[in-house]
């Protein structure tokens, strides 16, 4: 009997030690980059698929989560001074130019840029994620050549925006189809932290869910105005 207990014990021990294991396939802060390609204001103004007011918060989740768990994050534009103008002012906000440097290219395939591609895989990171405008160019170009190289692709879906819901969801479906992960803003930063009782995240991340996290912020401002907790 006292064997076939401790042989319990032991699969049981087992088991729970098995379940504490994520899987491989999950984003931790130290197992991947950032890339948030082109969120400036022209690319913004043609985009349809989503409203601006959703795509700037759902950016400012994805650029706070960043910062709060230390990713390492790649910031490039296109024709920034001649075109496409600033970065939304999320992106400044948690990754200023003047210390961050973006990378402004001409390519429309950041992967084609030879200062952005060198930038991205010097991060030594074989999983990248994405988000950017438009989809259906500036996303899909690096995301499709980034696989051809080996590299395990995530895309943000809702941090990226395109001229039309069809040309962002075929955009979308393409890149799938050549293996991309797609994810949302909110699932990325809340992969990152994973478990509430890590204390040392745990209020950065509930506070930049209250300022762009729409009605999810609200009810955390809620539980913890009201419930105290």
């Amino acid at each position: 009997m006292k064997r076939i207990l401790v042989s319990f014990a032991l699969s049981l021990s087992a088991a729970v030690a098995f379940a504490q294991k994520p899987g491989p396939q999950l984003l931790n802060p130290t197992n991947h980059a950032l890339v948030l390609i082109d969120h400036e204001g022209q690319m913004a103004f043609a985009t349809k698929s989503i409203t601006t007011e959703e795509l700037r918060n759902n950016v400012a989740i994805v650029a706070g989560a960043s910062k709060i768990f230390n990713i390492p994050t790649v910031v490039t534009t296109v024709a920034e001074k001649s075109f496409s103008g600033p970065v939304f002012p999320e992106v400044e906000l948690f990754y200023p130019q003047a210390t961050s440097g973006y990378i402004d290219r001409t390519t429309m395939n950041t992967w084609e840029d030879v200062n952005a591609h060198k930038a991205i895989t010097s991060k030594g990171k074989k999983k990248l994620v994405l988000g950017g405008l438009w989809t259906g160019v500036c996303i899909v170009g690096p995301a499709l050549s980034a696989i051809a190289e080996g590299y395990e692709v995530y895309i943000i879906t809702d941090a990226c925006g395109d001229v039309s819901k069809e040309a962002h969801e075929q955009a979308i479906n393409r890149m799938i189809q050549a293996g991309a992960k797609p994810i949302t803003s909110v699932q990325y930063l809340l992969e990152l932290q994973r478990d509430w009782a890590r204390q040392e995240t745990y209020k950065a991340v509930t506070d930049l869910v209250k300022k762009y996290g729409g009605a999810y912020g609200l009810g955390i401002q809620y539980a913890h105005e009201m419930l105290k907790h």
